[in-house]
């Protein structure tokens, strides 16, 4: 009984062997891509990594003539530089870096500019909160 169990399913593997084989490859596949995505949704998220220049550094990188004269750009740049690296303004209490925010909302009349940290402390200025690096 058993050895006519065994000779049906040989014979059948000789018939139809082709489109068994072609079956298990579907199904194989068909787990694959199942089990791939199920991977992708546990996955950890990357998240895209953005680079920014601000405004002050751009300015010192684009200090070029255009056409034999210096460039608007450059000649600003070039006044901010004369004017020092600290800013603060006349009616506050904190000095910034010219490009950090709080130094970028002044208006231009209200700006004293200093050239190193401890001459703005002596006049009585502190360090801002939201500039990095002070």
């Amino acid at each position: 009984m058993l050895y006519l169990f065994y000779e049906k399913i040989k014979g059948y593997l000789k018939e139809s062997g082709k489109d068994l084989l072609l079956g298990l490859i579907v199904f194989l596949v068909a787990l694959a891509s199942f089990g791939l995505g199920r991977l992708s949704a546990v996955w950890p998220k990357s998240h895209a990594i953005t680079i920014r220049q601000s405004e002050h550094t751009a300015n010192l990188s684009l200090g070029a003539r255009v056409g034999g004269k210096e460039s608007g750009l450059a000649s600003t740049t070039r006044q901010k530089d004369l004017h020092g690296m600290y800013v603060a303004s006349k009616n506050g209490t904190a000095y910034h870096f010219p490009w950090c925010p709080g130094a970028q909302k002044m208006k231009e009349g209200n700006k004293i500019w200093f050239q190193t940290k401890e001459e703005a402390e002596a006049k009585g200025y502190k360090p801002a909160g939201n500039c990095a690096g002070l």
